[in-house]
């Protein structure tokens, strides 16, 4: 299945090849500082792009299946489940039908609107029992009980995801290759 293009994932896969600081730091492992260095050099770019929730969930999408793929984190992006759509889930929907403690599901609602991303969240729950297993990342700080990345120009939390991801891959044990030693 070919996806179909999208300007904003073309824009930061273009600025990840072509930013040597980027390529430094991946090649180093420095996925904080990766984050900051794309959200710093792309969110005012990507958020004229298009309405501002989608295009920085697009962005954050992206730049997680890119940090994912370069940490050796095995997982899955924009899959069906029970029909219902997952963004990210770590390792793969197999894992999850068969132990969803050790499942991790990321939700990137492209809206702030919180009724529809409560109710996300909730068709979310009916997947992933685990409710502390299933991440939120926002363009703002919202009032979930679930675990929440705020994707920001400066002092995003967003930052600090893939260590997190790292810790709890780390903590599951499904690391085979023990990559990001935290």
């Amino acid at each position: 299945m070919q996806e179909e293009p999208n300007p904003i994932k073309d824009f930061l896969f273009d600025y990840l090849k072509r930013s040597e600081k980027t390529q430094d730091l991946t090649s180093q492992s420095k996925f904080t500082e990766i984050i900051e260095n794309v959200l710093e050099n792309c969110y005012d770019e990507v958020t004229l792009m298009g309405e501002k929730e989608e295009s920085l969930g697009i962005l954050a999408t992206g730049l997680l299946h890119y940090l994912l793929t370069n940490a050796l984190i095995s997982s899955q992006r924009k899959i069906e489940h029970n029909g219902i759509q997952i963004d990210i889930i770590i390792p793969d929907l197999k894992t999850l039908e068969i132990d969803p403690k050790k499942t991790l599901i990321i939700c990137i609602p492209k809206t702030i609107d919180k009724n529809t991303i409560e109710q996300k969240l909730d068709q979310l729950q009916k997947i992933q029992p685990v409710k502390d297993n299933i991440w939120l990342v926002s363009t703002k700080k919202l009032e979930f009980q679930n675990k929440t990345y705020v994707i920001e120009k400066k002092n995003a939390s967003f930052s600090k995801i893939i260590y997190d991801i790292a810790q709890f891959v780390n903590v599951q044990g499904q690391s085979k290759f023990k990559i990001l030693r935290i």
